[in-house]
């Protein structure tokens, strides 16, 4: 397997900049992933680094890459629109060295963006994987993060933790999920938001590559 560094160019609202990503084409590809990360790490966190080595190494073509505050060496997520344009530019960069049909798959804040710039149809994905979608901040579920996703016609995977807080109380998630179009939930049994469980330590890496066929599997559907 090869990884290749690209530069993407987005077009920003406030200019245009270029962002970083990684390329892993795997040799006889039977999909396409677009990989994001979560607001408080980049593309190179060990989740995501084996994550994608996984599905590269199960048949999946995987683009990661970095939203313009990582990209600035900020650790503050900027603004939405600067997400959902990135999204964007990931879409067009897909569309020229791999085209055909692709999963648009993020961490927490990395899904969530990428469920906003399909709603708003600025990205067209296949699919959409959330792997710990961020309902709404730990012990605030008054707020939740939810009326953009009805709107969503292509089909959509939640990936979550079942002790995960941002996503508590589950009737609240279930509920969201119902009212959804097209919506399933694949359950990591004892997982908290970053799917480590109490008593069941294990490197990043190894957890970010067991969800590996769960994504791939969602991927080849599309």
């Amino acid at each position: 397997m090869s990884t290749e560094p690209v530069r993407i160019a987005v077009a920003l609202p406030t200019g245009d900049t270029e962002v970083s990503g990684l390329w892993s084409a795997a040799p006889v590809a039977a999909a396409t992933v677009a990989l994001a990360h979560g607001a408080g790490a980049g593309m190179d966190h060990p989740f995501l680094t084996g994550l994608a080595d996984a599905l590269v190494a199960s048949g999946i073509s995987v683009l990661r890459f970095v939203f313009p505050y990582v990209e600035a060496g900020r650790r503050m997520p900027g603004p939405a629109p600067h997400a959902v344009a990135t999204w964007a530019s990931v879409e067009g960069w897909l569309a020229s060295a791999a085209p055909g049909p692709y999963a648009a798959v993020g961490k927490s804040y990395g899904g969530r963006m990428a469920s906003m710039a399909s709603a708003e149809r600025v990205i067209a994905p296949a699919g959409l994987a959330y792997l710990g979608y961020p309902l709404h901040p730990p012990g605030r579920p008054e707020k939740p993060r939810r009326e953009h996703l009805p709107a969503i016609a292509v089909p959509q995977l939640f990936v979550e933790g079942e002790n995960d807080p941002f996503i508590a109380p589950r009737a609240q998630f279930d509920e969201v999920v119902a009212s959804c179009q097209d919506a399933r939930v694949h359950w990591i049994a004892g997982g908290n938001h970053s799917f480590e469980v109490k008593g069941a330590r294990r490197p990043a890496d190894e957890i970010g590559a067991a969800l590996a066929p769960v994504v791939a599997e969602f991927a080849r559907s599309l």
